[in-house]
């Protein structure tokens, strides 16, 4: 127990002796290092937790610069250093060096990036065209905007779209759609049931371009050779349009026989048929089918065939010159005629009042 004492006392006065031979930043540095390492310890004595980014900052900073000043080995600092390894701490000085160039690094200066609005006009032009980067940087400059071409090449890259040779392989079925849509047109059939229960089928065409529906008729009974029949009046319709029909879209039903075919060939149109179960392949058609339905059918009980006849050809009149059209920017299939009229709002009722078509008198 002497020996022991004789030796805490010998320690001390050697680290007496030793302070008194550093110098005064030296001796700064260690108890900074000290207390940060007490205030660490006195924060974890109630709850076990892991130094903050904050402290190993600190630590790491404090015993940089005492290694720094006093040219101390990391053995030698652990007689400072004591909740954690010497060599931890000379880490995460390493780690927080590193951070600081890689943020400097990050925000070094260089060309500023594209304006957003220039650059969503880059990837507009180019998904709206087959162009090359140099076709896009010329549309550029007469917009007004001076991009090289390597700066749109970048652009598309960043928003994932290729070069000009594999953007557009081939153009798709909705630019064909849209750019023969005046020369298509389709038809089909849907049913009808009365207030007796008698099934009436109405048979109908479309015109793709204009939404135009021209009203074949309808029967209970519709057989090829009534088909056909009706198929010859709607042509004589539309024998002098302009641009004149190429193309017939229809399903695979078993009333379009050959002689119905026949019709439409013998005037220069391709019959496109529908795939098997593919309602969507004519989806002009449904469409219209829905919006009779909804918009008249389903609101009226129909007591028989001729009954029927009267309500769809006031229902399609009403459809082809007063009622506008989504898919065609609000128009209607056939346009009126725009007036100077600014007289009051007028109302007329169509089928009793189900629908109602709005004009300004004269």
């Amino acid at each position: 127990m002497v020996w022991f004492v004789v030796m805490e006392i010998f320690s001390t006065l050697l680290e007496w002796v030793s302070l008194g031979q550093k110098s005064e930043s030296e001796k700064t540095l260690e108890i900074l290092l000290l207390r940060r390492q007490l205030a660490i310890v006195e924060r974890t004595l109630a709850k076990p937790v892991r130094p903050s980014r904050g402290e190993k900052l600190t630590l790491a900073i404090l015993a940089a610069k005492l290694k720094a000043r006093t040219g101390r080995t990391a053995k030698e600092l652990g007689e400072i250093i004591r909740i954690v390894q010497p060599e931890t701490v000379l880490k995460w000085h390493r780690e927080a060096v590193r951070r600081k160039w890689t943020q400097q690094k990050r925000n070094s200066g260089g060309r500023p990036r594209t304006a957003r609005e220039i650059e969503q006009l880059v990837v507009r032009l180019a998904r709206e065209n087959d162009w090359g980067n140099g076709k896009i940087e010329g549309e550029l400059i007469k917009l007004g905007y001076d991009l090289s071409d390597e700066t749109v090449a970048n652009i598309l890259k960043r928003h994932g779209i290729p070069p000009a040779p594999e953007r557009s392989p081939s153009p798709s079925w909705r630019h064909l759609m849209t750019h023969y849509q005046d020369q298509l047109l389709a038809c089909d059939f849907f049913t009808v049931e009365t207030l007796f229960l008698q099934t009436i089928y109405i048979f109908f065409f479309i015109e793709v371009g204009t939404r135009r529906v021209h009203f074949a008729g309808c029967t209970s009974h519709p057989i090829g050779a009534w088909v056909t029949q009706q198929a010859r009046h709607v042509m004589g319709d539309l024998s002098d349009r302009e641009p004149a029909i190429r193309f017939l879209i229809r399903d695979r039903d078993m009333k379009f026989t050959t002689a119905f075919d026949t019709v439409f060939r013998s005037e220069g149109m391709t019959v496109i048929r529908t795939p098997v179960r593919a309602p969507n392949a004519n989806c002009y058609a449904e469409r219209w089918i829905r919006s009779a339905r909804e918009e008249c059918l389903d609101q009226l009980l129909i007591f028989n065939e001729a009954h029927l006849r009267r309500v769809m050809r006031d229902y399609i009149a009403y459809y082809n010159t007063a009622r506008p059209h989504q898919g065609i920017d609000q128009n209607i299939p056939i346009p009126r005629l725009l007036s100077d009229a600014r007289g009051p709002v007028r109302c007329r009722k169509v089928l009793g009042g189900i629908l109602h078509d709005y004009s300004r008198e004269a």
